[in-house]
C-alpha cells in the first residue's frame, strides 16, 4: 500500500532514532493492519518513524524506532528479548548513499513495498526520496505459530541516510513447536 501524505518529517536523521519496546502508541499518519493466523500486526507509519504492534495469544509487542524526546537510548545494531513463550529480535543498520544511491534503493523499495498484501510506504512532501516503509515477509510467516518477520526502512536524504531494520518475533523458544 502506497500512502501520500501532506505531514512533514519529524526525525531528520539517523542519530535521532530511538528504539524502544512497549513504549505507548503515538498517533500514526499512516497504518496497515494485517492478521495472520490468529496474530494482528498493526504496521504504522509517524514521521519518519514507525511502531509496528504485534497482538496475539503471547500477548501485545509494540516496537517502536523514532525520535522520542525524553527517552534514554539509540538504535542498537541489535537486541533480543522474551514475548511469551518466545523471543523478539530486532537488528537495524545505517547506511551513507550518496543521492544516485538513495534514489535507487527507494525505487526498490516502491517495486519491493508499495504493492505488496504486506507492505506499507509511505511519502512525504518536498523530496520523492523521503520515504518509510514497512514490509511484514510473507515467506516464512505462517499462522500456526511460526515466526513473523517484518523489515523497515527510513530514507533521510537531507542527510544521505538509510536505516534498515529486521525484526522477528517466535512464538516458541528457539523456533520450536509445541
Amino acid at each position: 500500500m502506497r500512502v501520500g501524505i501532506s505531514a512533514p518529517f519529524v526525525d531528520t536523521r539517523a542519530d535521532d532514532l530511538v528504539w524502544a519496546l512497549g513504549h505507548p502508541l503515538i498517533d500514526p499518519l499512516a497504518v496497515r493492519s494485517l492478521r495472520i493466523g490468529g496474530t494482528g500486526v498493526e504496521l504504522r507509519v509517524l514521521g519518519a518513524s514507525h511502531q509496528v504492534v504485534v497482538t496475539s495469544a503471547a500477548g501485545v509487542l509494540v516496537e517502536t524506532v523514532a525520535c522520542l524526546p525524553g527517552v534514554d537510548g539509540a538504535l542498537p545494531g541489535s537486541a533480543e528479548r522474551p514475548h511469551g513463550p518466545g523471543r523478539y529480535r530486532f537488528d537495524s543498520q545505517v547506511e551513507t548513499l550518496t543521492r544516485t544511491g538513495l534514489a535507487h534503493r527507494v525505487g526498490d523499495l516502491h517495486r519491493e513495498v508499495a504493492d505488496d498484501p504486506g507492505g506499507l510506504l509511505v511519502a512525504f512532501p518536498g523530496d520523492p526520496l523521503a520515504v518509510t516503509a514497512l514490509h511484514l515477509a510473507s515467506d516464512g510467516t505462517r499462522g500456526d505459530g511460526g515466526p513473523l518477520h517484518w523489515r523497515t526502512w527510513h530514507v533521510y536524504p537531507q542527510s544521505g541516510e538509510l536505516v534498515t531494520t529486521h525484526s522477528t518475533v517466535s512464538a516458541h523458544p528457539c523456533g520450536e513447536t509445541g
